[in-house]
């Protein structure tokens, strides 16, 4: 049995190359998964066109101790076919895999708040991850996916997970309104984990087709953006205010529009992920008395069970799936696309549709020129 299988390996940025590479070995506390799919998410295509940001190509992780070309994907599922000795009770089952590593030891960790670990790393991004035939991950990384869900919907589940910590994170009250502010890839999400909500959830965005899916995905009003929205603009739109403003977009001036759509004694919760200095009125939010929020990742044993029963009482895949294609089509079928903005929906990686080819010699993929 050859001990070299097929994966994607970022090598710098706008190089990704499918290539044989080594199995990775199973430690004790580890599964080894036969990846089914993988879905991509905007941190992959960043990595791909403008980083490394944080993927260490160049400098050991400070907490993984990884360094060099590294194998992306960390929204993936499979079935296990090797545990180690203290994950034995995994094998042979399906699993939807959780990104984010913890030690499950620190203060954090035993205070429930696993993505803030101390020592904390992302498979995928931190150390090699799931865009490969075989990922080794911590068993308690790992969900079993229940039985007669489909892998197809299953796969949604890590970044289904996120918008379900989100929703969590602002601790909403039964009744309130509810504004999105962002309906691209988390913030559909988002929009998904509202599910049951008994208050106006409004979704706000710049595109009328992304508007269209969040009514599909439970919204009970939208509302179009022009491309030159302010806080005042937005106010006189939403006098009343909105009890809890989700800001998603990340982009400049969108922290100052979520504070100015949020009611008094109302809840931000920043989202987005921006690193461009910008500025805020902070003595309005102070006045105001206005909560502030964030949030990051997931907490894998609470929310990713979360999303599986989600996904299995409410299919997503049909609304925000845009194509699945092969791992040997990644570049140009997937990465390619997305960092074009040509995909209009999430793009899902299939690990079992491999090169023709067996020689390992073969690196199969395109160099770009980002």
């Amino acid at each position: 049995m050859t001990n070299k299988m097929w994966a994607a390996v970022l090598h710098e940025p706008g190089d990704l190359r499918i290539e044989r590479v080594d199995i990775p070995d199973v430690g004790a506390n580890d599964v080894k998964i036969a990846v089914s799919l993988n879905g991509l998410c905007g941190t992959d295509v960043t990595e791909y066109t403008k980083g490394p940001m944080m993927v260490p190509l160049h400098k050991p992780h400070p907490n993984s101790g990884h360094v060099g070309p590294t194998v992306l994907g960390h929204e993936f599922i499979g079935t296990v076919v090797e545990a180690g000795a203290n994950a034995q009770h995994f094998l042979g089952k399906r699993v939807a895999c959780g990104a984010g590593v913890a030690c499950g030891e620190c203060d954090r960790c035993t205070a429930g708040r696993t993505n803030l670990c101390r020592t904390y790393y992302t498979l995928g991004l931190s150390v090699h991850g799931g865009l490969a035939e075989f990922a080794v991950a911590p068993s308690s990384n790992c969900i079993p996916i229940p039985d007669g869900l489909p892998d197809e919907e299953a796969v949604l589940a890590q970044p289904l997970a996120v918008g379900i910590h989100t929703v969590r994170r602002a601790q909403i009250q039964p009744g309130q309104s509810i504004a999105l502010i962002g309906l691209g890839a988390i913030g559909s999400f988002i929009c998904a984990a509202l599910k049951g909500h008994d208050g106006e959830v409004i979704a706000l965005d710049v595109d009328e087709s992304r508007l269209a899916l969040a009514r599909e995905l439970g919204a009970t009003s939208t509302h179009k953006l022009s491309m030159d929205e302010t806080p005042q603009s937005l106010r006189s739109a939403f006098p009343q205010g909105i009890d809890v403003v989700f800001e998603t977009a990340g982009v400049n001036g969108a922290a100052e529009r979520a504070y100015g759509l949020a009611t008094d004694g109302g809840t931000v919760v920043l989202v987005g992920l921006n690193k461009t200095p910008q500025p805020l009125a902070l003595a309005d939010i102070v006045l105001r008395e206005i909560n502030t929020v964030t949030t990051v990742a997931h907490v894998c044993s609470e929310d990713i069970p979360d999303a599986l029963e989600l996904l299995a009482s409410r299919p997503l895949a049909g609304l925000l799936v845009d194509r699945t294609v092969a791992l040997s089509d990644i570049v140009h079928g997937a990465f390619e696309r997305l960092a074009s903005g040509q995909a209009t929906g999430k793009i899902i990686v299939d690990a079992r549709k491999l090169p023709n080819t067996a020689d390992s010699a073969l690196p199969v993929g395109a160099t770009s020129t980002h």
